[in-house]
Parts: structure tokens; sequence; C-alpha cells
């Protein structure tokens, strides 16, 4: 692997998805999960610190490598200790992101504070102690909460059904509390959820992952749009179902979602993978209701040597800068991440581009060359 973000070149979904960027007075950082499932590496790393400061001599070059102690684990997402209720206050704490491993069901927390450019493993949440106190198995998605608790979703339970409806609480100290259910509410959360704590309001992905699981998943349930293209509007914290997005065609499969980290704005987007675009959800006028339109569109490339002679993109990972300026996203086919402006939602302006390598290495897209930042 090159000290460019070349540590991303993989062959599947979840090599190198931009997880989270962090910016400071000092450091300008991007922290990357690197999937080794099944590559025999003797010490995988699953974590890459990527220098993001234009002005730095090793600017888009990864500069640390963070290995793991079990070979297999996939890191897809994560979440810092930190939420959209502490936008602007200058004591919130951003010290420690949680990495939920979907397939073995370990729950990773990892120290960002004592040596930013060199993360290091704090705890490791352990999959049995998870499944003797909740019965919940494949952790995917965690945010943490505004009393400083942490709340990952898990897409299914320990006999292998896709439930796509429960969830983990853990103290401030990463222990295990229990599941977060309500009296006789029973939420169809699923792919990824996002909450505004002063707006009362979750919105949550649902898309199941069928491959992981030997039930409850149909292809009826994608035929019917189920899993398939929408999103769901839920009261924060009662679980109350208060409205049902439907994304359509252009909005095919809805994955993670990222709210502005401003509660104030009313708006956010969501990845749409199968489709290649990233559709922006706010609230209507009139604050009663919420609506959405498609942001930005991944135009197909042409390319040599493939199955079609167009390849259309394909999105896996969303994250939007602290500050609200800008949206960045990983193009999985096109093998580039790219850095949109949003400071006019509804005008983002691509404003930076690196290829960093994906699937049409097999054939080589016109402009594979570029990069900039």
């Amino acid at each position: 692997m090159g000290e460019e973000v070349a540590c991303c070149k993989r062959t599947g979904p979840g090599y190198g998805t931009p997880l989270e960027a962090m910016s400071g007075p000092k450091e300008a950082l991007m922290y990357v999960t690197c999937v080794y499932n099944g590559t025999g590496r003797e010490k995988p790393d699953f974590l890459a610190t990527v220098d993001v400061d234009p002005n730095s001599p090793t600017y888009s070059k990864v500069i640390h490598r963070l290995s793991l102690p079990y070979i297999g684990d996939e890191l897809h997402h994560t979440g810092w200790n930190a939420c959209s209720s502490c936008h602007g206050d200058p004591s919130s704490d951003r010290r420690f992101l949680i990495l939920p491993s979907l397939l073995s069901g370990r729950i990773y927390v990892i120290d960002t504070q004592k040596n930013p450019k060199a993360p290091s493993l704090h705890k490791v949440v352990e999959p049995e102690h998870i499944i003797e106190k909740t019965g919940l198995a494949y952790p995917h998605t965690s945010h943490c909460l505004a009393n400083g608790e942490i709340m990952i979703s898990f897409l299914g339970d320990k006999d292998g059904n896709a439930q796509g409806n429960g969830f983990l609480l853990l103290d401030s100290q990463f222990n295990i509390k229990g599941r977060w259910e309500k009296p006789g509410r029973k939420a169809e959360f699923s792919y990824d959820f996002w909450y505004q704590p002063r707006h009362k309001t979750m919105i949550c992905s649902t898309f199941g992952a069928p491959s992981a699981f030997t039930q409850g998943f149909t292809l009826k349930h994608v035929e019917d749009g189920f899993y398939g293209r929408q999103l769901s509007v839920y009261d924060w914290p009662d679980g109350r179902l208060k409205q049902t997005l439907d994304l359509g065609d252009n909005g095919l499969i809805p994955g993670e979602i990222r709210f502005l980290h401003d509660p104030t704005k009313d708006t956010g987007y969501v990845e749409c993978i199968l489709s290649s675009n990233m559709v922006r959800f706010f609230k209507t006028q009139d604050g009663s209701s919420w609506s959405h339109e498609v942001a930005i569109s991944v135009k197909p490339l042409k390319v040599q040597n493939w199955i079609l002679p167009e390849m259309p993109g394909l999105i896996i990972g969303l994250l939007i800068s602290l500050d609200d300026r800008f949206l960045y996203f990983v193009n999985w086919f096109h093998g580039d991440v790219r850095q949109y402006n949003i400071e006019d939602p509804k005008n983002p302006i691509l404003v930076g581009q690196v290829y960093v390598g994906g699937l049409l290495q097999k054939g080589q897209p016109h402009n594979s060359s570029h990069r900039r930042w």
C-alpha cells in the first residue's frame, strides 16, 4: 500500500469509508476504516488516520494505522461520543470514536484525544455480554445521546433474525445498560438513525442486510419499498412514528444519515446507495412535517473492459464537517472521495475530489489520474 489514501484500495464496500473528520486549532484529520476480513493478514490495521490539512507536508496521506486484536472484524460505521446537542459548546468532549463490528458483534471504543494523530484502543465491549443482557446481535451504527450515553442500533438478534429494531444503551463509561425500548412501542429502525434532541425528532433509513441473516428478510419487502427507499420519522424519545418519506426510485437504497450539526437548521442528508444520489431532507415551512429532494447525483462514467459501457456510482460513506460547511462521501464504483460545499443546502458545489482506487481498476475511467482536494 502506498502512503496516499490508497489504503482504501480493497475489493468490497466498507474498504475505506471516511467516517469522521475532526477539525481544531491544531489538527485536521480524517479517520478511515479498513476492512481486512478474510485476507489472512497477521496484524490487520482497522483504522487509518489521514491528514486532511492542505498546508501539511503529509496532506492526503495516511500518517498512522491502528491494529486491532481480532482478524475478521468489519468496522463499517462509527459515531463520536458527542452529539448535535453539543453544537457550539466549546466544552463538548469529542474524545471517543465508537466502532461497531457487524459480524463479530464487538464494539470498539477508540481514544482520539491522547494522541489525535495516533488513536489508541480504549475498550472492547464483548458480544457475549451484549447477547446475555439484550439478545441483540449485528451492531451497526452508533450515536451518543445528550446525557452522555451511547445508543447503538442492531440489525438482528442472536438467532439470526433480521429484526432491525433493537437498540443498545451504553453508559458514559461504555458499560452495558440494556436495551432502549418504550413499553408498547417497537419502532422498526434499521440501517442508520440520526436524531435532533432539541427538536425531538429521530429519522431512520429502513434497509435490511439479507446476506447477514437467516430469517426475517424477503424480496417482497424490497418490491413493496419497505426496505428499499423510505425514511421513517419518529418522535424522540418516545418512538412514535410520525411520518414515512417515500424517496422513490431516486432514493434507492437509503443508507447513512446525517443531520447538520446545528440543530436550528432542520435539515440533513441521506446517501442513496443504489441510485447514487445524495438526498436532502428538511422540515416544511410550516414546521409540521418533513420533505425531501435530490441534492447531489453521481453521473455514470464510461469505462473499458467492464460489464457495462457506463458504470453508475455506489455511495457507501457520508459525513458532514463539524462546522456544517462540507459534505464528504465515498463513491465506491468510481473509487473517489468527494467534498461538497453545502453552505447553501440547495446548491451543493463540488470543491474537492481524491481518486483512491475502486472497482474501476479493471477498466480506466477517463479521468482516473485526477487527484485534488
